[in-house]
Order: structure tokens, then sequence, then C-alpha cells
């Protein structure tokens, strides 16, 4: 690898020694996250991961990928390119626990207009730290210089995750009935959705970003770039703590859209509106871009990154078991018999 260099490829663009600087410097992000299981290192044509299978009698693979989104504006403009990573393990991670999974590796891509070594390794170092968040290896994945694809200070980063879970232990929403409660495990902000609806109400740009908020604690750019939290930890807990019947990730679409994917036609979600414990950046976008509050429902999680459904006598249970794992849990509603999906009241 050290005699590879193509004069020709670097004058059109691609300097291929500069990816492989990006590989030395993040190795040692890469090794915070190896696990029982990783049997190769970067570098190969494949990752190679072994199952420990020990208590799984009928396993199954679940993966989910995603990215950031038009959030990884805000880390342009701020220059900030060190936490975008845990956004983009969170999206898939999060999505991937709503079954009942456990996430076992993770893979990243990132384009960029231009390879600069020390900035894509800031970027895998967010990765990195996702994965150990989220008890998971990060195996591989791949960089991609694209020189008049993307202006040389972009790229965009994705990635995905493959978890396992018992096939008798994979959550069954058809279990569910009206009277069962809905608890919300809190979120750490806006997360990784609505970013174009965001950066439509701001106009966003270095000085507006840089502003501080009182009401926020923060400038308007430090907490929008709050990192995604990654529920894997709390999700386990409670998953060994109480009979779970249904978990949502509150991504894009906010409440209307993603309750409703984890349950029956004949039973809906209904919120008091005063029980649901909103954020102050969420107050702020709705102030600033007189937004309809059905839409600000519909489009962020409002403070609430994951609903979890258990039965009535499990509430405390589950609220206890979701806290004792680092997370701020609340009971949100209940069940109902309808085909509303979502009632918000």
């Amino acid at each position: 690898m050290n005699n590879s260099f193509s004069e020709s490829y670097k004058k059109a663009g691609v300097d291929v020694t500069a990816g492989y600087k990006s590989v030395e410097l993040m190795k040692q992000h890469i090794a915070r996250t190896m696990v029982p299981g990783v049997l190769s290192g970067i570098g190969g044509f494949g990752g190679l991961f072994e199952l420990d299978l020990t208590g799984i009698s009928k396993p199954v693979l679940v993966s989910g990928t995603d990215g950031v989104g038009t959030k990884i504006k805000i880390a342009f403009i701020m220059d900030k390119h060190d936490t975008v990573g845990i956004d983009c393990v969170a999206m898939c991670v999060n999505d991937i626990i709503c079954c009942g999974a456990k996430p076992q590796f993770f893979l990243d891509y990132i384009a960029c207009g231009k390879n600069i070594p020390e900035k894509i390794a800031d970027i895998v170092s967010g990765v990195a730290e996702g994965c150990v968040q989220a008890q998971c290896a990060l195996i591989g994945g791949e960089t991609a210089e694209h020189p008049g694809l993307m202006p040389e200070d972009e790229y965009d980063l994705a990635g995905f995750s493959v978890g396992v879970v018992d096939k008798d232990k994979i959550l069954k929403p058809d279990t569910q009935k009206a009277g069962d409660v809905l608890i919300a495990i809190k979120s750490s902000g806006v997360h990784s959705n609505g970013f174009s609806l965001v950066r439509s109400v701001f106009d966003v740009n270095e000085e507006k970003l840089n502003m501080h908020f009182d009401d926020l604690g923060a400038t308007l750019g430090e907490t929008l770039l709050t990192p995604t939290r990654i529920y894997v930890k709390a999700v386990m807990s409670l998953l060994d703590a109480v009979n779970v019947k249904s978990i949502s990730h509150i991504t894009g679409g906010g409440f209307y859209e993603n309750i409703p994917r984890s349950l029956p036609a004949n039973l809906a979600a209904k919120i008091e509106r005063n029980a649901v414990q909103v954020l102050p950046i969420f107050d702020l976008i709705k102030r600033s871009g007189d937004i309809p509050e059905r839409d600000m429902f519909n489009t962020f999680n409002m403070g609430v990154g994951m609903v979890v459904c258990v039965d009535k006598n499990d509430a405390d249970k589950a609220v206890a078991a979701i806290k004792a794992a680092g997370e701020n849990a609340y009971v949100l509603g209940e069940l109902v018999e309808s085909e509303e999906g979502v009632i918000i009241c």
C-alpha cells in the first residue's frame, strides 16, 4: 500500500495517499469499539464478525440504515465534525432495537469533496463514540472522494447496523390492548430529523448559530448539534425487566407518523398534551417560525425520543428500569380503541 500513488489521479482531484492517512488517524478511534466477535481489522474487503448465539435458539438478523440528513449543514457552518457520527449510529441502532434486537456491528460511508485526513478522523471519532454507546463494533466503512460532484469542504455521512434477536423474543405489537400504558424516553433535542424546517425557520448562518439564547442555556448552534441519544443500554435493560409490547423510535414524521408504525389498526395512542415534556428548543422553533402545533408534533420528536408500550401493571417498573439505565422516562399516555393512530388532547 505504501507504493500506491497515482500522480494522474491526484491531478484529477483524488489523492489516494490522503485516504491512507485518514485510515491511520482513525485507527485509535475504531479500537475503542472492539467487542468480542470482531475477527478482522479495518482495511480488508469485508468486516468479519462472529455472532455469540448463547441463549438464542432461533437467531434473526435485523438491519437498519440511515444518515444524518441536513443537520450536517450545521456541522459545516460551525466547523465541528466530531458529533455527527454519533447521530449516524443513533439513527440506525435506535431503529433496530424497536423489535428487540441488540446491535452487533456498524459500518459507515463518508462521501467528501476532498479528503482532509484530520476532518475524516474527526467524523469517525464520533462514529466510534456512537458505537461505544451502542455497545457494538465499528468493523469497517468507506471514505470516497468525489471531486467535481461535491464542494471540497463538504461531505455526507451514512451507515448501517446489524443486530440479532431470538425469533421468539421479537416484540409483538398484536399483543397490545386498550389500557396499555405508553412511556416516553426523553430526547436530547432535535436529534437528526426536521432540519430542513429548522434551517428554514432560522435561516442559519454563522452569526445566527453563535447567538446565545437564555431559554436554551447555550448558543443555537450548540443546541442544534447536540447528538442524538442512543437508547440501546436503556432498552436492553428494559427488555430484561418487563414484558415490552412495542417500541417506537420518534424520528422524521414525529408522533403522528412513527407511533402508529408499532400499533395494530384498531388501537390509537392517546396522549395528554400537558404530559409531554417539551424541550425549550421546540418552543423556540415553534415561536420563531409561527408553526402550528399539529405540524410540530408531525415533524419533530418534541422531547420524546422513544415511546414504549407496556401493560399498565408494569408501567412503574418500566420507568424505574429506564431511569436506572441512565435515561429519563415518564408516562405519556395510553392505548385506546380507535383507528386515528394518534390522539393528542
